[in-house]
């Protein structure tokens, strides 16, 4: 993914997962002041990973396109 923006999520609704179209991305929990420290998070192969802060499992759905999530409304805009 270099060169390209690395997207941020948010998970305010406290969803237990967030399916996104990506496997690169940063987390940072809830929006402000809500947020924690935002963190850089690689799938790598898997297909899931689990945000050491929030407990967010991010699930890779390539059905979903760079810029969307289920639920929708976790891409935080730049």
């Amino acid at each position: 993914m270099a060169g390209a923006p690395i997207p941020h999520f948010a998970n305010d609704v406290g969803a237990e997962r967030i399916f996104v179209g990506v496997k690169e991305f940063n987390c940072m929990g809830a929006r402000p002041p809500f947020d924690h420290p935002h963190v850089y998070l690689d799938m790598g192969q898997d297909s899931q990973i689990l945000c050491p802060y929030c407990s967010t499992l991010y699930v890779h759905d390539s059905r979903l396109a760079a810029d969307e999530s289920d639920p929708k409304g976790s891409l935080v805009a730049a």
